[in-house]
């Protein structure tokens, strides 16, 4: 059985016996399923009074947004950089679920030393002490190092930075306490080596890192999934409704697959072999969430969906567990928000619910036509009204 830590923190499939250990196999996947989708589709992004506006400056780019819903399910905390995964880094607070934001909040002393897409966490430390957990990724373009600092008082205060010893592009969106030991897993991509290419560029691969200690020090780092002329990155794991399942969701950066998912039984000790996604899950930077029955899931993302009309936009996928499981497409898809050209330049994300039943879809996003710079942007709805508009 599994825990999913509260993070800002995703043809048919078949679940086959191929297991995939350390240094075993670099998988073969050929491009098969439609390029396109069949499911009811909505458009709000013009309905303005679903948006809460969290930072905008023109004269300021702010980029890839991560949430934070704590558990009196009102205080929200949003990080997000400043520029394309670059520092500075900003930090907000909200009292009422997203509604309104604080000014800014104190970040680590040495938060210029790394950059690239913060996501926050709450969890215990090796003491049993909450806290507040912020990493971030320190890419350099040999996608080196993985930071992480603590907050022991609500984000009022933060130790500096400390690099974890992971290599990876970005930080680990998903962090999962595995019950029957107290491990922690968390999932990360990287480039796979010096020879391996995708395409014209270096390969990458997912990585899987295990912590004993509460996350201060992660150690038994080895892939999970790497794929012949392929990248999947940006790892967004799922656990069944069950518990009994992982599922891995990850974007395919080579754009000559849709996007992938791998399946793990046994705690992550081993993984199928990867599969296509439909293109109705097809994106970057899936943040997953399940409604409070975890009847239905939903998964905003980036669209990059090879022939859809909203590529590049923000968008929301609304399913079940087993579409996913079984290759289906799922209920609708809705665009949250549009982006204006430069297209493909949002849709990081967090994705909150609240107790009232409302989900809150924050990412970063040329808001309007004429703005020079992208802003931080959320989108409050409810399921019920969603489903009831699905065409």
């Amino acid at each position: 059985m599994f825990r999913p830590i509260i993070a800002l923190l995703p043809s048919i499939f078949l679940i086959v016996s191929c297991t995939h250990r350390y240094g075993q196999k670099v998988h073969i996947l050929d491009s098969e399923l439609s390029k396109n989708y069949t499911i009811p589709f909505l458009d709000i992004s013009n309905e303005t009074e679903r948006h809460v506006i969290v930072d905008r400056d023109s004269t300021k780019y702010f980029g890839h947004p991560s949430t934070l819903l704590m558990n009196d399910g009102h205080t929200m905390y949003c990080a997000y950089s400043l520029n394309h995964g670059g520092p500075p880094l900003f930090l907000k607070r909200s009292n009422d679920g997203g509604l309104s934001w604080s000014d800014y909040l104190p970040i680590p002393g040495n938060a210029n030393i790394a950059d690239n897409c913060p996501f926050l966490f709450y969890l215990p430390d090796s003491q049993g002490v909450n806290r507040l957990l912020m990493m971030v990724g320190g890419d350099d373009g040999e996608a080196n190092g993985m930071w992480q600092a603590s907050s022991y008082d609500g984000g009022q205060t933060w130790s500096n930075y400390k690099n974890n010893g992971r290599t990876s592009v970005v930080a680990s969106p998903t962090i999962v306490a595995v019950d029957s030991d107290g491990k922690l897993l968390m999932w990360h991509h990287a480039y796979a080596n010096a020879e391996r290419k995708a395409g014209d560029r270096l390969a990458l691969s997912v990585y899987q890192s295990e912590s004993i200690d509460g996350g201060e020090t992660w150690g038994n780092t080895h892939p999970i999934c790497e794929i012949e002329n392929a990248s999947p990155c940006e790892p967004a794991v799922v656990v069944s409704p069950d518990g009994k399942e992982l599922a891995c969701l990850m974007r395919e950066n080579s754009r000559r697959l849709n996007s992938v998912v791998t399946f793990s039984k046994d705690e992550g000790e081993t993984w199928i072999a990867p599969k296509e996604l439909t293109a109705s899950l097809t994106g970057d930077r899936h943040q997953p969430k399940y409604t409070k029955d975890k009847k239905y899931l939903l998964v905003t993302f980036r669209d990059m969906a090879f022939d859809s009309p909203t590529k590049g936009d923000f968008v929301l996928w609304i399913g079940t567990y087993d579409d996913i499981k079984n290759g289906t497409e799922g209920i609708g898809r809705v665009k949250l928000l549009n982006q204006y050209p430069p297209k493909n330049d949002t849709g990081y994300s967090g994705l909150e619910l609240l107790p009232d039943g409302t989900f809150v879809a924050t990412t970063y996003v040329k808001y309007k036509e004429k703005d020079k710079y992208n802003s931080i942007v959320s989108v409050r709805f409810k399921l019920e009204d969603i489903l009831t508009r699905l065409q």
